[in-house]
């Protein structure tokens, strides 16, 4: 027993020990493994097989029946194992196209084996007896046929799929097939040498330690870590937030107080200890969203929240900020704003305006003398605004070791000489995770000694070019509340809260009900209580904000917009609130442009007075999902207002078509903007595009038509052949490649009527 013989009889003894061990090791589901697992049975019995084979044809002189078949399996072996392992390519080039016809593979590939497998057992085999036994014959050539076949698949798939195959994979595969191209040769020299088996045997052997095949066990062990884990963060996200919704209340009454205290006429000395205490707080406050949205970072949860938003409005709010930060050190602060920026931007302006705060606030932080430098330009290209804001200070400076060690949390450089400033070190690290959010970059330049610049550019969709309702943010703003007649509960387990709010709510001349519990402010509701506005903590024990405001909200007839007014103010709680069905979100502690802003917005009954006591002439309106809007301003202008509602090309050339001189003109690309701005202004005219960027005409127009006392003339801009029929509001429909021709005397017309 030489040669062949030898091979076959080695090969099964070792594929029988790998048999033992990988079936005595668990195993993850995955198609990869269920096919090997296949071709590791079929080569062992392929082994077995050739082995009984070889021996019968040694000691055996009779062609016998028996003798046939076994010679006849062993063909079959290989088709069975040349086929699945074409199929083994196919799962490794591509995974999900292989799950998705996984069956047609399997078919066609059975099929192939059953016709195959019919010509063997039908031709003639014939067997070669003595020490170096072999079969021939054409059920042989029908094999060699087969595999021809199958290796020319193989290769096939191989140099198309290439690169999609990864490396340690690709070695076995290109094996196999080198090692079969070289077998044929060789058996078809000399038959006697049957070592296909055992190139198969060393092919799966090669596999074993190039197939995904991870230790089971140490699977579960990390799964358990993973899930405790996450236990871990879950429970550090609910100390951190019990823990800020601690700290908020406290620096609810603290700030509510102090703020309160402004407006009495104390001393300018008492004042400036005012201030001083707000300040304090502001500080506490941001070190506590600091900490918590470095708990986000490291839980992967910090998101970003696109909206509309004014530019110009943010940054003067951060300059205002950063003057107030400087004080008294006597810095120079220089401020150069690019005025050809874009007034009406989108995307997350809150983390705009935290990203550029925390480089100021650091720039103030380590410059005892000397200046800052606040610049910002921009870049426009294809509706894109790429801000470019710079801040250089002649402050401590930067050595240029450490550079690489400024955006790492709760690092702070120099220390042991900088001991007296204030700061956790979370600051950089929370800008540099915003910037990559938003997909920007930052950039740091330092001389240790002479001082620093950080330059970061993030780009900006733009919504419109030009600053648009100037005067009505003016006018609104110079306004003060008048609430009286208007009632409003606030419901909160803490009477200190409710104190605060009340204090606060006090210079609105509001009719002012409280209660400490959701269950008690349903009794005020069913018991026959109405009011203009409900503030409503979440976070109360027995009854939280949440289970009160679904329980309120089972009362059809309950219509009374509902604030969340809570100290629950982790990064995205807003957003959540909103999609629970609160009207709006207010944290602690509370603010009192937002505390306004809410009143403005939800108090139907408020009385908006100007500065100057000249009262304006007021207009309520309501939209038809019940929801309760705040009053508007006359216009005052001697031009016609005009409302342009339109995706920003459009908006552009209808902007170009219509005299500026003869109209006062407010342009929005947004459906549910304009729907805000005819709540809040009279117009003589709305111009409204068939699609905006976020609604149809045919939705803002049913909208704005449910406000009552709506009588303003709609003309709408459509594509060519657009069928939508005139009627008592939309007075026009002008196609788009008209526009020129038509808009103008059209405005005229409606107008002059």
């Amino acid at each position: 027993m030489i040669n062949g013989v030898s091979f076959s009889i080695l090969s099964t003894i070792y594929m029988t020990l790998l048999v033992i061990v990988f079936f005595r090791k668990k195993h993850i589901q995955s198609t990869e493994l269920k096919i090997f697992s296949i071709l590791l049975v079929t080569n062992l019995i392929g082994l077995i097989i050739e082995v009984i084979l070889s021996f019968l044809a040694i000691f055996t002189n009779t062609d016998s029946l028996f003798l046939t078949i076994i010679a006849k399996l062993f063909l079959l072996y290989y088709i069975v194992f040349t086929s699945f392992f074409v199929m083994y390519i196919l799962q490794v080039i591509n995974e999900e196209r292989y799950q998705k016809y996984k069956k047609k593979y399997f078919f066609t590939i059975l099929m192939g084996i059953i016709i195959t497998s019919i010509f063997i057992f039908k031709e003639q085999i014939y067997i070669k007896h003595g020490s170096n036994p072999y079969s021939y014959g054409p059920s042989v050539n029908t094999l060699y046929f087969f595999a021809s076949i199958m290796i020319t698949i193989s290769i096939i798939l191989l140099l198309f799929h290439i690169t999609k195959i990864k490396n340690k994979k690709y070695i076995p595969l290109v094996i196999y097939i080198i090692g079969t191209i070289i077998v044929a040769i060789i058996q078809k020299l000399n038959p006697a040498l049957t070592l296909s088996t055992s190139i198969d045997s060393i092919l799966l052997f090669i596999m074993y330690f190039t197939i995904e095949n991870p230790d089971v066990k140490m699977l579960e062990q990390v799964s358990i870590a993973k899930e405790n884990a996450e236990k871990a963060n879950h429970a550090k996200t609910d100390f951190l937030s019990n823990m800020s919704h601690e700290i908020r209340t406290p620096l609810n009454a603290i700030v509510g107080f102090s703020e309160s205290l402004k407006e009495d006429n104390l001393p300018a000395s008492a004042k400036e200890k005012v201030n001083d205490i707000i300040m304090a707080s502001d500080n506490l406050l941001d070190i506590v969203n600091g900490i918590l949205d470095i708990s986000k970072i490291e839980a992967n949860k910090l998101e970003i929240i696109n909206k509309e938003y004014d530019i110009k409005s943010m940054f003067e709010e951060l300059v205002a900020l950063t003057k107030a930060r400087i004080g008294d050190k006597g810095l120079d602060f220089r401020v150069n704003i690019d005025e050809s920026i874009p007034r009406i931007l989108y995307g997350d302006s809150v983390r705009l305006k935290q990203i550029y705060l925390n480089i100021l606030t650091n720039a103030v932080k380590y410059t005892k003398e000397g200046y800052i430098d606040f610049t910002v330009s921009s870049v426009i290209k294809d509706n894109v605004c790429r801000l470019i804001v710079s801040v250089e200070d002649s402050g401590i400076g930067i050595k240029q070791e450490n550079i690489d060690k400024l955006f790492t949390k709760f690092e702070r450089l120099d220390i042991e000489k900088e001991i007296t400033i204030e700061g956790t070190g979370l600051g950089l690290a929370i800008t540099k995770k915003l910037v990559e959010l938003m997909r920007g970059k930052i950039v740091v330049q330092s001389v240790y000694g002479k001082g620093s610049k950080f330059t970061i550019s993030i780009d900006q969709r733009i919504i419109a070019v030009k600053p648009t309702d100037v005067k009505e943010a003016n006018q609104i703003a110079s306004t003060v509340i008048d609430a009286t007649g208007s009632k409003i509960l606030i419901v909160d387990d803490n009477e200190l809260n409710i104190k605060v709010a009340a204090t606060l709510l006090k210079k609105y001349n509001f009719d002012i009900d409280s209660c400490t519990s959701g269950g008690l402010c349903l009794e005020k509701i069913n018991s026959g209580n109405t009011y203009d506005i409900i503030f409503l903590d979440d976070m109360m024990p027995k009854m939280n904000g949440r289970e009160t405001l679904k329980k309120l909200k089972e009362n059809v007839a309950f219509k009374t917009p509902v604030i969340a007014l809570t100290a629950n103010a982790i990064t995205g709680m807003k957003e959540e609130y909103l999609e629970y069905g609160f009207d709006d979100y207010l944290s602690k502690p509370i603010e009192k442009k937002e505390l306004e802003r809410v009143i403005r917005t939800y108090l139907n009954k408020a009385k908006q007075v100007p500065a100057n006591s000249e009262v304006s002439n007021m207009s309520s309106s309501k939209i038809k999902d019940n929801f309760d809007v705040n009053t508007s301003l006359v216009n005052h202008s001697k031009n016609p207002k005009l409302l342009l509602v339109a995706q920003n090309d459009l908006l552009n050339k209808l902007v170009s078509i219509i005299d500026e001189n003869k109209y006062e003109l407010t342009e929005s690309s947004s459906g549910v903007n304009a729907i805000e701005k005819v709540i809040d202004n009279n117009y003589d005219l709305v111009i409204l595009s068939a699609m905006t960027d976020d609604l149809q005409s045919s939705e803002v127009v049913e909208n704005i038509t449910s406000i009552e006392n709506f009588k303003t003339p709609i003309v709408i801009i459509a594509p060519p052949k657009t069928n939508i029929a005139k009627d008592e509001t939309i007075k026009e429909v002008i196609e788009e490649d008209k526009i020129d021709s038509l808009l103008a005397q059209t405005i005229e017309k409606l107008l002059n009527k």
